[in-house]
């Protein structure tokens, strides 16, 4: 019966799906003529905002002390002893002999000899020898040895195989082409120039310069160096000496050296007896006894000794020398010099040549040709093979040879010779000249010489030990802790306005604006619900035509969207 009665709901409601303004033929339907002020309705959905009690864990770092165990290094002082080799430097005095020289002034007139030159040309006959070539032949008789070559003919048997050609002769016919040629004969004119030689003589004047000599005798004074030679007597020290042996002491090396310190008793309790423990090794420098050592000083001596020097004293002499002098004087002279000038006249020319021209035809042509087709046949084949060897015979030959021999024969020849004699005239000088002599005297003297001497010095230093020592050592540390929180969160709600509408049908409806809200609709809850009525929603405007999105200014969406349901 409900649903019988849902059927005229249906039919108004399709029918204001077509229409623009659909009234309702039932008591109960709903107009949809103006959805705009139903939006504004009373009975409309309103929504509230109410606190909600919410509980979430928190995670909070949080600071904790604690201890852990650290080796801490720890540096100790400990003594120890070391042996160090210092160098240390010592004098000894040695005795040396030094030459000191002492030099003296001394004052004297001497005499000497100078021997001035005088020059006499004279001439003579000088006789001199010429070697002269004489050539000889001979003839020696020379034995050689020859190796003779020694041929020996030998045979043996080769087997080898041969490829034999197997010749056939074939024919075939060849088209070609043959250019002949076609030979023509020409004739033609050609003008030519011919360059005629015109020979023409002339004349020209020529002037030019002719160096004549002019002889001039001239004298001038020549000023010559004449060496002379001078004997003197000098004090020279000459240096001598020798070598003496001479011992000496020299320390010697210093040598490391393992060294163990004193051991000690130790009373081990799990044996019940003492325990000898041996003492700790060192290394100590020890020198070794000095040594003697022999060596060789060589001992320097100053000997004074007479020399005999010679000086060569130089003079100068002024000599008046004759001599030619030729000057080259320079003449103006001219001649006249014929010469001959050479013209090209051009002269134009005409001849007549014949030529041929030579013109390729071809023409087809057809041979036979014969070709040979050669195929290889294997054939097996023995030869018997001659060969020689040689070998080297040794043997004696004689050869005459000819052979020439050059001597030199001296030839007696005279010249005439012209030479200057210098006839040297003494003249004696006096001059007085200073000289100075220089006297070495022997002179000890001390000097202190350093040495090195190394020794070896004991010392104690202080050593940082390293030594692990363990340690507790506080620190912090943050860990994160979960803790509840409890916090309240603002909720909004939608629920419809009961003041207004009362407790009727209003209260029950659906908050949705566009739902259809009637006294029926109660009893047509089945039918309508589900999506019957989500289809029956968009059809009737809430998409289109009903106002919410097409006409959204009128409808009020915008205001209340939450208690529109347009959004949902």
């Amino acid at each position: 019966m409900r649903k019988f009665l849902a059927m005229p709901v249906l039919a108004g409601l399709l029918s204001a799906v077509s229409g623009s303004a659909a009234h309702a033929a039932y008591s109960s339907a709903v107009s949809y003529e103006n959805c705009g002020p139903v939006v504004a309705d009373a009975c409309a959905p309103t929504t509230y905002t109410t606190m909600k009690t919410i509980t979430k864990t928190v995670y909070e770092p949080q600071t904790f002390t604690g201890t852990k165990t650290v080796n801490q290094i720890v540096y100790e002082d400990q003594v120890v002893n070391k042996t160090r080799l210092e160098k240390e430097t010592q004098y000894r005095e040695v005795s040396y002999t030094v030459s000191k020289p002492v030099y003296e002034t001394h004052t004297a007139v001497k005499t000497y000899t100078v021997k001035r030159p005088v020059y006499e040309t004279h001439t003579k006959q000088v006789t001199y020898n010429v070697s002269r070539p004489v050539y000889e032949t001979h003839q020696k008789t020379i034995n050689y040895t020859v190796m003779r070559p020694v041929y020996e003919t030998h045979e043996k048997v080769i087997n080898y195989t041969v490829k034999r050609p197997v010749t056939e002769t074939r024919t075939k016919t060849v088209n070609y082409t043959v250019n002949v040629p076609v030979h023509e004969t020409h004739s033609k004119v050609v003008n030519y120039t011919v360059m005629n030689k015109v020979m023409e003589q002339k004349e020209r004047t020529v002037n030019y310069t002719v160096m004549v000599p002019v002889t001039e005798s001239l004298s001038r004074t020549i000023t010559k160096k004449v060496t002379t030679p001078v004997n003197y007597t000098k004090t020279v020290q000459v240096s001598g000496g020798s070598w003496q042996t001479t011992s000496e002491e020299v320390a010697g090396p210093v040598v490391k050296k393992m060294v163990r310190e004193p051991g000690t008793w130790v009373f081990d309790p799990s044996t019940c007896k003492n325990v000898y423990c041996p003492g700790a090794c060192r290394v100590e420098c020890v020198q070794c006894p000095p040594t003697t050592v022999t060596k060789k000083i060589w001992v320097p001596t100053c000997e004074t000794k007479e020399v005999n020097c010679v000086r060569y004293e130089t003079s100068c002499v002024n000599e008046v020398v004759p001599y030619t002098v030729t000057k080259c004087v320079p003449e103006c002279r001219t001649k006249v010099i014929p010469y001959t000038i050479c013209k090209m006249v051009p002269e134009c020319r005409s001849k007549t040549v014949n030529y041929t021209t030579c013109r390729m035809v071809q023409e087809c042509r057809s041979k036979e040709v014969s070709y040979t087709v050669c195929s290889i046949v294997c054939e097996q084949k023995s030869k018997t093979c001659t060969y020689t060897t040689c070998k080297m015979v040794p043997e004696c030959k004689t050869k005459v040879c000819n052979y020439t021999t050059c001597k030199m024969v001296c030839e007696q020849r005279v010249k005439n010779v012209c030479y200057t004699t210098c006839t040297m005239v003494c003249e004696q000088k006096t001059k007085e000249h200073c000289y100075t002599t220089c006297k070495m005297v022997s002179e000890c003297k001390t000097k202190m010489v350093p040495y090195c001497v190394t020794k070896c010095v004991p010392y104690t230093c202080t050593v940082k030990v390293a030594k692990c020592v363990p340690t507790c050592v506080p620190y912090t540390y943050t860990k994160c802790v979960a803790r509840c929180v409890t916090e309240e969160v603002p909720v909004t709600t939608c629920a419809p306005a009961a003041d207004a509408c009362g407790a009727g049908d209003c209260g029950a409806a659906s908050c949705d604006p566009c739902a259809a809200s009637a006294g029926n609709g109660g009893s047509a809850g089945g039918l309508f619900s589900g999506r019957l009525i989500r289809a029956i929603k968009s059809k009737l405007g809430c998409n289109s035509g009903c106002g919410c999105a097409a006409a959204a200014p009128s409808c009020g969406c915008e205001v209340a969207t939450p208690s529109c349901g347009c959004a949902s």
